[in-house]
């Protein structure tokens, strides 16, 4: 038997691989305790996802509600399947800038000692296993900040005779600069994750995402941009926009299409790689932009309001360059570009938020 251990299970990602992994013949032990009820509120709780799951997976999927905190818990976990666990994806995390804030210890040991708990465990029982990292942009800290930007009507756009232009690249430096707490957990855990392929010659990959995003997110006020703008627009809940005119842009990567990255990684994998992984050129949007996608797909008007205070460590303009990703497996593509994306959250969603909504 072999086993993909899938952490944050009932998450966007976590759910997307353990769809994948399961349909091209892996047994997926899940692990998810439903940590975002309790970091955002009931609306974000995943309960349903992993419910679905569960009826759709069948055999395929074993649930187990376990805090990758608990070292213990995961060690007898990991020792029970042993060598037969062939991969890990590593989704589970606080993702949060704001939460992280209020309290730095607990973002500080779900980010950083859960990675660490879930390599070590990996490296004990089952070191030959590939080991998939979702980190964030966010390790750059507000270094895109300082690229050559210029105001347009709608969005801010880089200057287009930066090497930049196509995307900021892996070579982007992490150090000296602001990148919120969240940003900090996030780059011990990334650095890890390097370090244990690097070090030990483990199959491990950090996939540093800009927008994760699809129809399975459950989007909450602090993380989920695109989800959540949808469900605003749709129920009416009062939006706001923080800084930079509105004009912020982000790439947004469909679920989907990173799950098939993690494919091509796992099926020929190479050991303490680093990619940045997100929408790129193909799939990307202002705030504004998104704001106006979003009302034309519902027929709805978005009510928000605009704080000039931005979000600390937030970027003014991220786009992925995906060319070091692509180089290394040119048979990946991305297929789902901005418009059918939130095309996909309104079809998905639209019942179950008009009902919340009434």
């Amino acid at each position: 038997m072999s086993i993909a251990i899938v952490t944050g299970s009932a998450g966007l990602i976590g759910s997307e691989a353990s769809r994948h992994f399961a349909s091209v013949g892996l047994t997926v032990i899940g692990i998810d305790n439903d940590m975002r009820s309790e970091l955002f509120g009931t609306e974000a709780s995943t309960r349903w996802q992993q419910e679905a799951l569960q009826q759709e997976l069948g055999d395929r999927y074993c649930h187990v509600s376990a805090d990758i905190r608990d070292d213990a818990a995961i060690d007898r976990l990991f020792t029970q399947y042993g060598s037969d666990i062939k991969l890990v994806v590593h989704t589970a995390a606080q993702p949060s800038h704001d939460w992280a804030a209020r309290d730095p210890k607990k973002d500080f040991t779900i980010n950083a000692n859960g990675t660490l708990n879930l390599l070590e465990a990996t490296r004990q029982s089952a070191p030959e296993a590939v080991f998939i990292f979702t980190s964030t942009n966010k390790v750059y800290g507000d270094r895109p900040n300082t690229l050559p930007l210029i105001e347009q009507d709608l969005r801010w756009e880089i200057d287009p005779s930066h090497p930049y232009n196509d995307g900021i690249g892996e070579d982007m430096s992490i150090d000296q600069c602001i990148h919120s707490l969240f940003g900090a957990s996030k780059v011990a855990a990334d650095v890890l994750v390097q370090e244990y392929g690097r070090y030990f010659g483990m199959k491990t990959a950090v996939f540093r995402g800009g927008c994760l995003t699809g129809p399975n997110h459950s989007g909450t006020q602090l993380h989920g941009f695109l989800a959540y703008l949808m469900k605003c627009t749709i129920t009416g809940t009062p939006y706001s926009v923080f800084g930079y005119k509105g004009k912020q842009v982000r790439d947004n990567i469909h679920s989907y299409d990173l799950i098939q990255a993690f494919d091509h990684f796992y099926r020929a994998p190479r050991s303490g790689e680093v990619y940045n992984i997100g929408g790129s050129r193909f799939s990307h949007c202002s705030m504004l932009e998104a704001i106006q996608i979003c009302e034309k797909i519902s027929g709805q008007k978005l009510n928000y309001t605009y704080q000039e205070t931005n979000r600390t460590g937030d970027h003014i303009w991220y786009v992925s360059d995906v060319s070091k990703f692509s180089g290394h497996y040119p048979q990946w593509r991305l297929t789902k570009n901005i418009h059918d994306i939130l095309g996909e959250i309104y079809q998905a969603n639209m019942s179950r938020w008009e009902t919340a909504g009434a």
